[in-house]
């Protein structure tokens, strides 16, 4: 069984204005397995969301490869050309349905998924008992996420952050493969944001009974942020993407940025105390590899993880 669920090989991006290219992203190579929380860190414009957009597929990028591994045996990877359900997505701005209640907007995913127009129209009694079956498992969602009182509201009755708990609700409930989230608490408060952080650590924490019973871990994410606390805090492991590395020593010009720093972070679940002293030692080491502009190095000097995942 293969555990590596995202694979990025040799990916490059630039774009092209008339004659002038403008590149974006040089040799990034990642690899993420199942069941890790990632924390995806970098400067503004050093290519993230050009990252995040190929390996949700809406844009590929011009050299390399993005794949997606189902988890079968002996499986061909899927390589990312287009959106579908083995990423689920939750962006900064919640995209809920204003007309459906909570519980609706999470169930409308898996009516969408394993019902079509015909089956409703000349088997309604069929798809009655399907309706309530996958309202059912919305609920239980719900219920996961910590919003059990509040399945009847609409969107505009409900808080910003009661509204992204129920977009994650929404993308995990069809069980994809890796759990892409952008900025996803950004626009909320401190105190609803750490909320939300210990929500994804409690999935955090199903992923580790689950591998203490040898199953499979259910969570798989990949999360970018400009927060570094957050990226420590929510991920047991924090890469970072930079254009500051010491990229003249091979090039008259710049090819991209590229990943700078790789290492494991320490997870602080719900309830236990969290070490601020070792997050704040590695937020000064991330800061220095990454956004430091005159902190010239090799870009491999900090990547530790990598190693040890390429090689099983």
């Amino acid at each position: 069984m293969n555990e590596t669920v995202l694979e990025i090989r040799s990916v490059s991006h630039f774009f092209r204005k008339g004659l002038t290219k403008n590149c974006v992203l040089h040799d990034v190579n990642l690899k993420v397995k199942e069941g890790q929380f990632v924390g995806l860190v970098g400067p503004s414009g050093c290519g993230k969301s050009v990252l995040f957009r190929g390996i949700v597929g809406t844009h590929p990028p011009k050299e390399g490869e993005i794949l997606i591994f189902s988890g079968q045996e002996n499986e061909v990877a899927q390589k990312k050309t287009k959106p579908d359900r083995n990423v689920g997505i939750v962006y900064q701005r919640y995209s809920l349905f204003p007309f459906l209640t909570a519980v609706e907007n999470v169930a409308i995913g898996l009516m969408l998924d394993q019902t079509s127009i015909p089956s409703r129209l000349f088997r309604p009694l069929g798809w009655r008992k399907l309706r309530k079956r996958h309202l059912q498992e919305a609920t239980a969602m719900l219920e996961k996420v910590k919003l059990k009182d509040h399945l009847y509201k609409y969107p505009a009755e409900m808080s910003g952050g009661m509204c992204q708990r129920v977009a994650i609700a929404q993308a995990i409930i069809l069980k994809p493969r890796i759990l892409l989230l952008d900025e996803p608490f950004g626009a909320l408060d401190e105190a609803t944001r750490t909320e939300l952080q210990d929500m994804l650590l409690t999935l955090y924490a199903e992923n580790v009974k689950a591998k203490q019973k040898n199953e499979r871990p259910p969570y798989t994410v990949l999360m970018v942020t400009h927060e570094l606390t957050e990226a420590i805090r929510v991920g047991d492991r924090v890469v970072g993407l930079s254009p500051f590395w010491n990229w003249k020593r091979d090039f008259q010009e710049f090819p991209g940025s590229t990943v700078v720093y790789d290492k494991p972070a320490p997870v602080f679940l719900p309830k236990q105390p969290v070490d601020f002293q070792a997050i704040e030692e590695q937020k000064d080491e991330i800061t220095r590899a990454t956004f430091d502009p005159n902190y010239t190095k090799n870009h491999e000097e900090f990547i530790h993880l990598w190693d040890k995942v390429s090689k099983g």
